[in-house]
């Protein structure tokens, strides 16, 4: 087999084993890194380079695999902006944790969100006690929304902490 074409064959393999694996360990851990997530990120990256370069260390090896994963990428956002059927299989959707100041145990335990991430996100949309939440909503890019029963709050605009990528930047 021609060495590029086991080079595209490789790269395409790594990228849907990874997509499969973000998308069964969870959308929390997407926006919420920490230093053990960014160590893993790193360590997984040099784990899988030679996993789809092989024995080739050429330059165009390395572009041929960085082109694939670009490529597949942009094909595979076309496709969830064009498919619902494709979108819902490969994003999640949005999760409520807190319906009328009730917290859903099972959910929280399920997503794995602790009290501490939970206050600390009621905190940043100027939030004190859980029965003030009218919805707290796990939303599929991993940030935790907050709505307020309170008129005077949510009328008070809140910036993200962790701004999503295709937002840019606010300030």
């Amino acid at each position: 087999m021609n060495e590029y074409l086991e080079i595209i064959l490789r790269s395409l393999a790594v990228y849907a084993f990874m997509l499969i694996a973000i998308r069964l360990t969870g959308k929390k851990e997407l926006s919420q890194l920490n230093t053990t997530d960014v160590v893993l990120i790193l360590l997984i990256s040099n784990a899988v380079q030679n996993a789809m370069v092989g024995t080739n260390t050429s330059l165009a090896g390395g572009l041929i695999a960085a082109a694939v994963l670009f490529a597949l990428n942009y094909l595979l956002k076309k496709l969830m902006f064009k498919s619902t059927w494709f979108r819902n299989l490969i994003s999640q959707q949005p999760e409520i944790l807190i319906h009328n100041g009730n917290l859903d145990f099972t959910k929280l335990s399920r997503l794995g969100i602790t009290n501490d991430e939970l206050q600390e996100a009621m905190r940043e949309h100027g939030v004190e006690h859980y029965k003030d939440v009218k919805l707290g909503i796990l939303e599929v890019d991993g940030n935790i929304s907050i709505i307020s029963g309170d008129e005077q709050l949510r009328h008070t605009k809140y910036l993200r902490k962790r701004k999503h990528k295709s937002l840019g930047n606010l300030n």
